[in-house]
């Protein structure tokens, strides 16, 4: 209790040398110039953000490496990824396949006592090899049972009356909105509804989270996820959920970058690493979740409401998920970041000295017309950034493949994700031993050679199980790409 009075105490002090310099110190610097002058007050501002970048790490250590707050906002922000598992990948259930029939119920009018194999005998014609056609049925008459079975029908029509699927087991968007002959088509555009989501959000709430922060971007993608993910389950028409797809992809991929922001921005040195790697675990939980609920349920819409139920006890982050006092500093809110860090610091029953809390201060540099494309300037990060994108490509359209193309291996749908979901719990816990025993670079170039050599084998492996098999070699590349790319790229 005395330690906590003691940190709020040192919250409240007031800091008078800092309020009459702050505006000496916030330049308007142009971010092109070639006056030497100009040039040397730049190393100085860089020199001065370093030296308060050593100041917060400083006070990081002081509040505590990996305490009970940084475990506690771990969880929270990371336990959501099961959510964005189940929203992100869903759709692979949503299709089952089935084989639709015409809907040819007029000739209940004239028979109501049909079997329905009668009935389908009666009413559709037959492919070369047997089978009924499944766009094509016999033009409804007016002629009494008897004649239609001394006669026969002979002109066939497009189906007008809807579909019939009566060896369907599961209520699927196929049966719901006849996504067939023709509209099965349709089931392309949810994937490319739910890439475009995830591109568009990624691109547009990188930087809504640095220009609001990450608490309300977080409380904004929950937001999100409440209205798009959990309301899909009552959409009317297919485009309707086209519609709601694409929102919940922005929603999820806003969550994924907050998220990952706000804990890291918390974190020190290795724990920022294992926590991206734990955050990647439950994503992995994510995908066995959904599998379990796909097989138990026989209804796309009761998919969505009870995998979606979670989302609104998440509703209780507005009281309980902090802001990140780096990003408070980098905006000038220095007293906020300072109550921020005193409140971690009670937490984990640790006191800030009121000397160290005396040190952060606002940016002293304030650049005009900045754009995202200043880092072109330095060609070190130029390189960085033009080689993880190209990796983050690669590896992402692989796994996404993979992903997509279960349903291509034969074999039940429902069985299919949930050996991969198991293998990459552990593969990726592996990931944690490889960071420390051979760092960030060498661990991902590991990686990334197992996962080519797994593709690549795809070229002369057997077809059946080609995907199950390379799907092994790539659960440990997305948790290396993150603590190496990451660290890369400071707050704006």
């Amino acid at each position: 209790m005395s330690s906590q009075m003691a940190t709020e105490n040192g919250c409240k002090v007031k800091h008078r040398s800092h309020h009459s310099s702050m505006n000496s110190n916030q330049l308007e610097v142009p971010v092109h110039t070639q006056s030497p002058s100009l040039e040397m007050l730049l190393r100085r501002l860089r020199a001065s953000e370093a030296q308060q970048d050593d100041n917060f790490a400083n006070i990081l250590d002081v509040v505590g490496e990996f305490g009970t707050f940084q475990r506690r906002l771990v969880a929270l922000t990371f336990v959501p990824n099961i959510l964005l598992a189940f929203f992100m990948f869903a759709d692979i259930f949503m299709f089952a396949a089935q084989k639709p029939y015409c809907n040819t119920s007029w000739i209940l009018a004239v028979e109501p006592n049909l079997s329905e194999a009668q009935q389908l005998n009666l009413t559709l014609p037959r492919e070369p090899n047997g089978s009924f056609q499944t766009c094509l049925m016999y033009l409804p008459v007016t002629w009494d049972l008897d004649s239609i079975i001394q006669f026969g029908l002979n002109y066939t029509q497009s189906c007008q009356d809807r579909w019939i699927y009566p060896e369907a087991k599961k209520r699927s968007l196929v049966n719901e909105f006849d996504l067939v002959c023709g509209k099965d088509r349709n089931t392309e555009g949810v994937q490319t509804m739910l890439t475009a989501g995830l591109l568009i959000g990624s691109l547009i709430f990188g930087f809504v989270s640095d220009k609001l922060g990450r608490y309300p971007t977080i409380l904004m993608s929950l937001l999100g996820l409440t209205v798009f993910g959990f309301g899909t389950a009552f959409v009317n028409t297919f485009h309707q959920y086209l519609f709601f797809r694409f929102g919940a992809s922005q929603a999820l991929v806003c969550y994924a970058i907050s998220s990952v922001c706000l804990a890291t921005e918390w974190l020190m040195g290795q724990h920022r690493a294992h926590a991206i790697i734990l955050e990647h675990c439950f994503f992995s939980v994510g995908i066995m979740f959904l599998n379990g609920l796909a097989y138990s349920l026989s209804h796309w819409r009761l998919l969505f409401l009870l995998g979606g139920a979670p989302v609104f006890p998440l509703i209780s982050y507005i009281w309980i998920v902090p802001e990140s006092p780096r990003w408070l500093l980098m905006k000038g809110r220095v007293e906020e970041a300072k109550q921020m860090l005193c409140y971690a610091a009670g937490v984990n029953k640790k006191i800030i000295p009121l000397s160290l809390l005396d040190k952060l201060q606002p940016p002293g540099k304030k650049v005009t017309k900045a754009s995202v494309l200043d880092f072109y300037n330095n060609k070190h990060l130029l390189k960085v950034t033009l080689v993880m994108g190209c990796v983050w490509f690669t590896v992402g359209y692989s796994y996404f493949l993979l992903i997509l193309k279960l349903k291509d291996l034969g074999v039940n749908i429902h069985f299919t994700p949930v050996i991969p979901g198991i293998v990459e719990v552990p593969a990726r816990l592996c990931c944690i031993f490889l960071l420390e025993q051979i760092g960030r670079k060498w661990s991902l170039i590991v990686t990334l050679f197992q996962g080519s050599l797994m593709c690549l084998l795809v070229l002369i492996l057997p077809s059946g199980w080609r995907l199950e098999h390379v799907k092994f070699g790539e659960p440990g590349l997305p948790p290396h790409l993150h603590p190496v790319s990451g660290p890369r790229r400071p707050p704006r």
